[in-house]
């Protein structure tokens, strides 16, 4: 995939990794759509600022209906109540879900048949090293990007024989506003950024942004045993 000849739509485009996303795209020549719930938040020269609520189905079928010209669609937007499966407030527990599956999810089926009308593109899905480990605090998030995972490899084989690839990027922690008051090593926004897109550009199924990510993943072979040795 050539960048510089894609149209992408980036969703929670106003800060953190999706900013940075729409700016490393910006670089390289692709027009941009940002999507984002508060569209005057959205301060970068050249893009097409798209108010966008990836839980309201009203605004994704609008998005769609205005970003006609797409090939690219990174679903970025995102949201980390920190709520605990057991204990948390459920309403809280569904935003979770309703942004990173369903929200997803409705992006993926507004924008699929734009992508193929176009002759075809990609689909990124911001994951996390979390969609496969969980550290035992925050389970709607580590649920959420899990079940946002499993959707990821269900799309990739829908949506292949209809020339749309859907790949997936895993990364841990990054210096964004989502993690400001945690203690951790923290990858810089723009670095991933860079990655995601050189994933796309040759055309990776999965890309995985830091250490952490390739860790976890590598461990997954082994079971609980392996991720969870404390267990045993």
């Amino acid at each position: 995939m050539n960048i510089s000849k894609q149209v992408a739509f980036v969703t929670g485009a106003n800060r953190g990794l999706g900013r940075q996303l729409t700016l490393e795209l910006l670089s390289r020549g692709a027009k941009v759509y940002a999507g984002a719930r508060n569209p005057e938040t959205i301060d970068i020269p050249g893009v097409t600022p798209v108010k966008l609520d990836v839980t309201n189905p009203q605004e994704v079928a609008a998005a769609a209906i205005l970003a006609k010209d797409v090939t690219l669609l990174i679903n970025n937007a995102g949201s980390s109540t920190g709520a605990s499966l057991l204990e948390g407030d459920l309403a809280k527990i569904q935003l979770e879900m309703n942004t990173h599956f369903f929200g997803t999810l409705s992006m993926v089926r507004a924008f699929a048949p734009v992508i193929e009308n176009n002759g075809g593109g990609t689909v990124l899905n911001i994951l996390s090293a979390l969609s496969w480990f969980s550290g035992g605090t925050a389970g709607a998030y580590t649920a959420a990007k899990a079940a946002e995972w499993a959707l990821t490899n269900d799309l990739r084989l829908n949506l292949y024989p209809r020339q749309i690839r859907v790949a997936g990027l895993h990364v841990g922690y990054m210096e964004t506003d989502m993690t400001a008051g945690l203690d951790a090593p923290k990858s810089n926004p723009s670095d991933v950024a860079k990655m995601a897109i050189d994933g796309i550009e040759s055309g990776s199924f999965e890309i995985l942004a830091d250490d952490n990510s390739r860790m976890i993943q590598a461990g997954l072979s082994g079971g609980v045993a392996t991720l969870y040795p404390h267990l045993s």
